[in-house]
């Protein structure tokens, strides 16, 4: 496939790879293949400066931000496909704007996402990874038993922030081993048994457990905070695989210095990669690094994705996962 000519003939099968420098692609050989790769950070190009005017699709990798000014740089801009399952480094507005479609991960994620919460939920309550760290130091011929015990996980009113995709696949999973399932989300769901709380302060009050798997947006930002915490109380445990500004990180890192709510897991934070350093001694808390969708599975399956969207596009078919502008 040749690439020379004007902008207008490229046009046809340009992609504007965009990234974070962290952010690495192993898709990037294959989609050569079928797309003249524009990539900011690949100075080897000469010619980006001149076609990137004419691009006019965009894959963006991970959370990448795309703001007014990335818009700006690339005036031509019809679809963004993203690779996340939010979409909160999106600046939505300007997109809808310039009516540019944009896309996500979809469903790709969703069942690992909730595995890996309900896992994370398991290892707080049992202290999994505490026992891990007591075996592996060789405390357990010295000391005897490790304690305090952990708690069962059955019976546990467990309240879910967001019953999404994500959240509706933590639920199930936690019905069946026995815990009651409430949630709030922007609306009451249709066809949903379990009760609805039109506010997160009622469900953390009827809660022992806040699985968080809402998107975060103005709304949705810092809303487990201090009064949320409190009503959750000091057996309460907070699980993220949402969005690290979800929480007030320094509430949720106080509240449990202080012991006045049980534990947390976390898999995503406010500042990453940067973790609190307060955290690391605590072993109610169970940290890992943005890790939760993450499965070949999950890589398989969101390839599928983007690149039935990438093609989707140059013939003008329906997107799949195409957000819809309020």
């Amino acid at each position: 496939m040749s690439f020379s000519g004007s902008p207008e003939t490229t046009n046809q099968r340009l992609l504007l790879l965009h990234r974070l420098p962290r952010f690495k692609t192993m898709f990037l050989s294959k989609l050569r293949t079928s797309y003249r790769i524009l990539d900011p950070f690949d100075e080897s190009d000469p010619s980006f400066l001149h076609l990137s005017s004419s691009v006019r699709l965009m894959l963006c990798v991970g959370p990448s931000p795309v703001t007014s000014e990335t818009l700006n740089t690339y005036p031509s801009l019809e679809c963004i496909v993203g690779t996340s399952a939010g979409f909160d480094h999106f600046d939505l507005a300007e997109c809808r704007r310039r009516n540019i479609r944009v896309t996500t991960a979809g469903d790709s994620f969703s069942d690992d996402a909730a595995d890996y919460a309900v896992g994370l939920l398991i290892d707080v309550l049992r202290g999994i990874s505490a026992a891990d760290r007591f075996v592996r130091a060789g405390s357990w011929p010295v000391i005897g038993e490790l304690s305090p015990l952990g708690y069962k996980v059955g019976g546990k009113r467990v309240g879910i922030v967001g019953l999404g995709s994500i959240g509706t696949r933590v639920s199930k999973r936690l019905e069946a081993f026995g815990c009651s399932i409430a949630y709030t989300s922007r609306r009451m769901k249709p066809n949903v048994p379990f009760p609805f709380h039109s506010n997160i302060h009622d469900l953390a009050t009827n809660s022992d457990v806040l699985i968080l798997c809402c998107a975060l947006t103005e709304e949705t930002h810092h809303i487990i905070d201090k009064e949320v915490l409190t009503a959750l109380g000091k057996e309460g445990i907070v699980i993220n695989v949402g969005r690290g500004a979800l929480v007030d990180e320094k509430e949720l890192v106080e509240f449990l210095k202080r012991g006045e709510i049980g534990g947390a897991g976390l898999d995503v934070y406010e500042n990453e990669p940067h973790v609190p350093e307060e955290l690391f001694g605590l072993d109610n808390v169970v940290l890992s690094p943005h890790l939760a969708v993450l499965t070949p599975e999950s890589m398989e399956a969101l390839e599928e994705l983007f690149t039935y969207n990438l093609e989707a596009f140059f013939s003008n078919k329906p997107l799949r996962a195409q957000i819809e502008y309020e």
